[in-house]
């Protein structure tokens, strides 16, 4: 038995198998479809979400989970455990970080709560080097110290097919996403500080696969490129394309290769592949 439970919620888009192996418990994010709301992960699949994304004229919507969903898996894993850590999407893309601080303060001291101002990949490599430090016996406070040190040590970049998503998501403005679709331009995306930034744009899905293996490249000039993972939303030819060029270019193999789950593909939609490298300095 651990002392430490590790938490983090499902937009990390961490696989069920490293899940297991590395004792993380998945708090749920929703999606709301219609008058149906589906829990990530637990009633609808990566498959089923963008089926039915490519299926229905309905745009989905995406819901945090709640403060009283935080108290009840804190309560139950405090059964059993000593303290919970808890790592989460940024909070400057969702109010869940806000709905687990809020659940801590009914906890004492036993509730740490860490905003990994990332998503998807970018909070999974956080989430499985917490779970390698409890597992070493770091107590919370050297991990969180070591979160805050290598959360800035993560580049995040992916292509989308195209900005629609992110525009009926309200992340862009119609401008953009109007220029957007009449150049058939496939944007190239970052999160930095916890929000979605533009990078860098291609013309082609190909080209803007090779223009993020440069980027890498061009990072790991200062950096040494330490962990790789890999993710796509309906997109896996060109994700294991993608894996295999940074994997030869890079010099690493991906630790994490995965499907991004619906509620990130809400706002980035089908088609979009992405990388996530851990350097260190």
């Amino acid at each position: 038995m651990n002392k430490t439970a590790l938490v983090t919620d499902s937009t990390a888009d961490i696989p069920i198998e490293l899940q297991e192996k590395y004792n993380i418990h998945i708090i749920p994010l929703s999606v709301i479809h219609g008058d149906v709301e589906y829990q990530e992960g637990i009633d609808i699949t990566s498959e089923n979400f963008y089926d039915l994304l490519n299926s229905s004229d309905i745009f989905p919507k995406s819901s945090q989970p709640s403060p009283k969903d935080f108290d009840d898996l804190y309560s139950k894993l405090l059964k059993d455990h000593d303290e919970v850590l808890s790592i989460h999407l940024s909070s400057g893309l969702s109010g869940t970080i806000n709905a687990a601080f809020q659940s801590s303060k009914n906890f004492e001291d036993k509730v740490t709560v860490f905003d990994s101002e990332s998503i998807s990949l970018g909070i999974g490599l956080q989430v499985i080097e917490a779970s390698k430090k409890i597992q070493e016996g770091w107590n919370t406070n050297e991990i969180v110290d070591f979160l805050s040190n290598i959360k800035d040590n993560i580049e995040l970049l992916f292509t989308l097919d195209t900005l629609e998503y992110l525009y009926k998501g309200g992340r862009i403005n119609k401008v953009s996403n109007l220029m957007g679709s009449l150049l058939d331009i496939k944007p190239i995306v970052t999160v930095k500080e916890g929000k979605f930034f533009p990078f860098g744009k291609a013309r082609r899905q190909q080209s803007a696969l090779s223009k993020i293996v440069t980027s890498f490249e061009n990072f790991a000039k200062e950096k040494t490129p330490i962990k790789l993972a890999v993710a796509h939303g309906k997109g896996s030819k060109a994700a294991k394309q993608l894996k295999e060029m940074l994997e030869e270019r890079i010099g690493i193999k991906a630790e994490i290769y995965s499907t991004i789950g619906p509620v990130v593909g809400v706002h980035t939609g089908p088609g979009t592949v992405g990388a996530a490298i851990l350097y260190e300095e």
